[in-house]
């Protein structure tokens, strides 16, 4: 018998798949892990600080975003969560 649900998810299941939140903390933390085991010299220091900076305030500034009192606030902290993450990956 079929009820219809067939390749629908259920909320909390959507949710959880996509938990902005909890994902971008885990890359914080992934990034400072990484940064623990590079080594440290004149040219590394300086990305490495930046890395650290980009890869942590993606998590912060979605949180920031989720607690938007307006689209226009949103949008904004989602676009810097965006050029936060292209940073990270350069």
């Amino acid at each position: 018998m079929h009820d219809g649900s067939a390749g629908k998810s259920r909320p909390d299941e959507v949710k959880k798949r996509y938990d902005l939140e909890e994902r971008t903390s885990r890359f914080g933390e992934a990034i400072i892990g990484f940064a623990r085991h590079v080594l440290i010299d004149a040219a590394t220091e300086p990305l490495v600080r930046q890395l650290v900076r980009a890869g942590t305030s993606i998590g912060a500034n979605y949180c920031e975003a989720d607690d938007a009192g307006s689209k226009k606030e949103f949008q904004y902290r989602i676009s810097v969560c965006k050029r936060e993450s292209r940073e990270s990956k350069y």
